[in-house]
């Protein structure tokens, strides 16, 4: 195996190829770190680099492997880190000067797990300014750029950790999503993300964003998913809100089908603007359940759907409002589209803030009424395919000062309603750009999720795509 099919090697073979003594951490990881330097001057995926340390974990796990001593799931297998994420002795800036210089003083749970696991963590991946937008750009590291198309946006806030995927950076790259932070970089760049039930994986610390920030991972294979969901997953007492069940054994029973699901399919829940060919591709796609996989896909209405757009515009400026108070300082060196988004979120009393929190927790319990007839719901991912990274919007949409979310209408109401949603590649638009199907399960069902996902990858391989980087 040649060094760049190493850097594409899922985790799953490569786990197996590290037992055999077919290849070593070192190796594995010479050769990621080898690709990223030659790729990083032109995609820009990693806020910091930690090679060196990186090298010194790959050559200790080669020494355990050599005395005998017992390996964990991830042993040797490389891995990276969004910069929200606190990993002992690297920086944690979140993408904004107000962070900068801020290092971590010990891994966080999450990091943790994936140290104690094996993995060795090659360093932190970029992020828009406190992880505001859903475009792959901010004021301290400049533009993440798509591997399919130079200067285009790569989807975020988990920007680096989708480019990486795609790029072939290894195989495991961990993403957080409040709006669509994992889903959308998956779009974008072509690769699978998904985001499991709200606390499945426990936060530390826990976001301030009213439950809405779920941690999760961005892979090439669906097995890997998996794979990288098991070690992370389960309760911990720094989060009150993480979940108290244990993981399930996600990689072995990708494969299971227990019985036949009820599935519909929204092209736009009812609202939603789309591009006619990311449209098509994902009906298409849809469709393979049916043509392919003998399920029965059926057209549903979301009568709920038309009152996302009012609650999120809400709640966005809301959240974000609690760094307004940096704005006088730092202005000249901050995304003016956060800024216009702080200033927006200052006119919300904590009278307003209660009132639509009520009307929120309404719209998650018609969502969950909504899976009480249907096991899984299938819509686009993103309106859109890639536009250019500069842009808050394509240029053939609507404007607004701060409004990104009008291209994202179909990830952020299962932020709210905490359901498992994962996007899945399905096509290329005419102009080569990646399109991925969104994939939604009922609240705490992410087995679901993954084994639907494992289905459609079964018949509509795509790993085999690399962007021509």
């Amino acid at each position: 195996m040649n060094e760049t099919d190493l850097c594409f090697t899922p985790a799953t073979a490569l786990g197996d190829a590290i037992r055999a003594k077919q290849v070593a951490p070192s190796e594995v990881t010479a050769a990621v770190l080898k690709r990223i330097e030659a790729l990083e001057p032109k995609l820009n995926a990693f806020a910091h680099l930690a090679a060196e340390q990186a090298m010194e974990a790959a050559q200790a796990a080669d020494a355990a492997i050599a005395r005998g001593a017992p390996l964990g799931p991830l042993h040797g297998i490389p891995v990276t880190i969004k910069d929200h994420e606190a990993v002992a002795g690297l920086p944690v800036e979140y993408g904004t000067h107000l962070r900068r210089g801020d290092v971590a003083t010990a891994d966080n749970v999450m990091v943790a797990r994936l140290r104690a696991a094996g993995a060795i963590i090659l360093g932190k991946t970029t992020t828009p300014e406190f992880g505001w937008t859903g475009v792959s750009h901010s004021p301290l590291t400049g533009i993440t750029h798509n591997p399919w198309k130079q200067g285009f946006n790569a989807g975020a806030s988990s920007a680096g950790a989708g480019v990486g995927a795609a790029a072939g950076y290894g195989p495991l790259h961990q993403g957080s999503d409040g709006a669509g932070s994992i889903r959308m970089p998956a779009h974008f760049c072509g690769v699978f993300g998904l985001k499991p039930s709200y606390g499945r994986i426990p936060q530390s610390p826990m976001a301030a964003s009213d439950y809405t920030v779920h941690l999760g991972p961005l892979t090439r294979t669906v097995a890997d998913s998996a794979l990288m969901l098991k070690v992370m997953a389960g309760p911990h007492s720094e989060d009150q809100s993480s979940l108290e069940a244990q993981p399930a054994d996600y990689p072995r029973r990708l494969g299971d089908r227990p019985r036949r699901p009820r599935i519909a399919f929204s092209a736009d829940l009812g609202h939603a603007r789309v591009d006619p060919e990311v449209a098509a591709l994902v009906e298409k796609a849809a469709k393979a359940f049916e043509s392919e996989l003998g399920l029965a896909v059926e057209p549903a209405s979301t009568p709920w759907g038309p009152r996302g757009p009012e609650l999120a515009r809400f709640f966005w400026p809301a959240h974000f409002s609690r760094h307004a108070d940096r704005v006088e300082e730092f202005r000249d060196r901050m995304d003016p589209g956060f800024v216009a988004c702080l200033e927006a979120g200052l006119h919300i009393s904590l009278s307003d803030y209660q009132k639509m929190r009520i009307v929120k927790y309404a719209y998650c319990a018609e969502i969950h009424r909504f899976f009480e007839d249907w096991d899984f719901l299938i819509t686009p991912a993103v309106s859109t395919a890639a536009f250019p990274a500069e842009l808050l919007q394509p240029p053939h949409w609507p404007q607004h000062p701060w409004d990104w979310m009008s291209w994202a209408e179909f990830s952020y109401p299962f932020n709210l309603s905490q359901n498992p949603a994962a996007s899945i590649p399905c096509g290329f638009t005419s102009d080569g750009l990646p399109v991925g199907m969104q994939i939604v399960g009922r609240r705490f069902d992410d087995l679901g999720v993954l084994q639907m996902a494992a289905a459609f990858e079964a018949v509509r391989p795509w790993a085999q795509h690399r962007p021509p980087v």
